[in-house]
């Protein structure tokens, strides 16, 4: 199992990441964080949760992010193909968008809007965790999971809290 987040914009005041999101990374076999985790100091911390970490940065993460992680990348998970993106940019044409994108990919994790969400067509998916620490127009804090097999890439969405 994988745990999928993104957005989660820390150090915030007292914001931390839920404590059912920080026991589903500790069980993970590996994390995807899809951006916006703001400082680097979050990706160390995650690091210290999870080893794995597959990771792009977001539009508001720092400099040493930004030197540190790509902007994209696609990585082989469970002999299917992911690629992960901060930015998916506007809902109308986006699933189309992310396979011209990234022709290659079984599927797509992405960010940003803050607003989980799942949609496929013709075998390819897009998936959205939302995020764990700052619901915006979401009706709760969520994240994803990610459970490859051999049949394909199935995610499911948690709500938190």
């Amino acid at each position: 199992m994988i745990a999928v987040i993104a957005d989660t914009h820390m150090p915030k005041g007292r914001r931390a990441l839920p404590e059912e999101c920080v026991a589903r990374i500790r069980a993970a076999d590996a994390l995807i964080h899809a951006g916006d985790f703001s400082a680097a100091s979050v990706l160390a911390e995650l690091r210290e949760l999870c080893p794995v970490v597959l990771a792009v940065h977001g539009n508001v993460d720092d400099a040493e992010l930004r030197r540190d992680l790509p902007a994209e990348l696609e990585a082989e998970v469970g002999g299917h193909t992911l690629a992960v993106v901060h930015d998916a940019g506007p809902s109308r044409g986006r699933l189309g968008r992310m396979r011209a994108r990234f022709p290659g990919a079984d599927a797509v994790v992405f960010g940003h809007s803050h607003l989980p969400l799942h949609e496929s067509e013709g075998g390819f998916q897009i998936f959205n965790p939302g995020s764990p620490t700052e619901r915006r127009r979401a009706p709760r804090t969520s994240m994803g999971l990610l459970h490859p097999s051999k049949a394909g890439l199935r995610f499911e969405h948690l709500w938190l809290g």
